[in-house]
């Protein structure tokens, strides 16, 4: 594996932290990193109702001081960029729907290709809906058929193909390591991104995911300027995934590393809280800094 350690001139992307009532943290009212409102846009996957028109979705969230969200139906995408012309709230990326059953890394070869296809259609229907990004887990270590070294080489191998398309189309394909064996260090996530020498390809860093193998703001500090993106969770050994500020996230050091490394983007919410009025609120104090 090459190791070289060259920064991409990607986008840079967001900031976070602070205290938060109702949790472990509620004795401080105030927090000590910097505040960096208006550095976030803040987000959801999914959220909206059945027989909810885009607009009405995006003036719900628009209400409730959200910026986008992530993940549409393309075959709506006109509705989705009518909505979005009236209310701003955008469409600003896709899961890429099917990675896990159909994986880039896979034994089979036309397993593989079926699961580029998959990716492609993804970076398609990203275009299509005002997105600019696709997420994309790029295989899971499985026991003898998938070890790092094969997720590492056949994953690569596949994504390489689609970035002349992701480039012709403006969309980039982000990578997200989600408990799947891969790249469960700082250093070897920083090392497979670097992998690719482009800046079509780049890392949608978990929060929370990656706070079980080490400090969420050694990953933001490691990843720097590769992270284009980032899920917001909470996660703690005592509790697992949970409300935001209720697990073992330092979310003042996280917004500390994020200011140091020039985060500016987008930061979407995966996951629930007591309802969509607290999330927003815990946003607001934990990434964005608000009082």
């Amino acid at each position: 594996m090459n190791t070289r350690r060259n920064f991409l001139k990607q986008s840079a992307t967001f900031g976070t932290g602070l205290a938060l009532a109702n949790s472990s943290l509620a004795a401080k009212e105030k927090t000590t990193g910097p505040k960096l409102e208006g550095r976030i846009f803040k987000a959801l996957k999914g959220g909206q109702k059945g027989g909810e028109t885009p607009e009405a979705f995006f003036e719900r969230l628009k209400s409730l001081g959200f910026d986008g969200v992530e993940s549409g139906n393309p075959a709506k995408s006109e509705a989705y960029r009518a909505a979005a012309e009236k209310t701003g709230i955008r469409v600003h990326g896709l899961v890429n729907g099917g990675h896990w059953g159909v994986r880039l890394s896979d034994p089979d070869a036309a397993v593989r290709e079926k699961g580029r296809k998959n990716l492609e259609h993804h970076l398609v229907s990203a275009h299509r809906l005002g997105g600019s990004s696709v997420l994309l887990v790029p295989g899971k270590v499985n026991g003898a058929n998938e070890t790092h070294e094969d997720v590492w080489n056949r994953s690569i191998e596949q994504i390489r193909l689609v970035i002349p398309m992701a480039a012709k189309l403006g969309v980039r394909v982000l990578i997200e390591t989600v408990w799947n064996g891969f790249c469960e260090s700082p250093e070897k996530f920083r090392d497979y991104i670097d992998e690719f020498n482009s800046p079509w390809v780049g890392a949608y860093f978990d929060i929370g995911n990656m706070q079980k193998f080490a400090p969420a703001e050694d990953w933001i500090r490691t990843l720097g300027k590769r992270t284009v993106k980032l899920d917001i969770k909470d996660w703690g050994k005592k509790n697992g995934f949970c409300r935001l500020g209720e697990g073992d996230v330092d979310w003042d050091k996280v917004r500390v590393a994020l200011k140091e490394t020039g985060f500016y983007g987008w930061a979407t919410r995966e996951g629930s809280d007591k309802s969509l009025e607290d999330t927003s609120k815990l946003i607001d104090q934990l990434m964005i800094g608000k009082a």
